[in-house]
């Protein structure tokens, strides 16, 4: 997940090492979903999404943050679209089989 709504605030993840400079921007501050701050995760007020430049800055900074994670949201390493589970599977013979 890069970024999403919820009923009142835009979520961007931003990751660990631009948290901080996310947060020194206008209408940003801590997602704190649960009550405790996700250090990596802010929320933006609609006030900072009001034009179609903020609204792309802010997009393509969760982006960015996803394309050079190459980790889930649990922080495991993403799964390759290339290793899926059928292409691991043993090919079956096809045709007579012996008795």
């Amino acid at each position: 997940m890069s970024c999403g709504l919820t009923k009142t605030d835009f979520m961007v993840r931003v990751g660990p090492t631009q948290y901080e400079d996310a947060l020194a921007q206008p209408h940003a501050r801590p997602m704190d979903f649960t009550g405790r701050p996700l250090k990596g995760t802010v929320y933006v007020t609609p006030e900072g999404l009001r034009t179609k430049a903020a609204l792309s800055r802010w997009v393509r900074r969760g982006l960015s943050f996803v394309a050079r994670s190459g980790t889930n949201a649990k922080g495991r390493p993403a799964k390759s679209a290339s290793k899926s589970p059928r292409s691991a599977a043993p090919q079956r013979r096809r045709g007579r089989t012996r008795s």
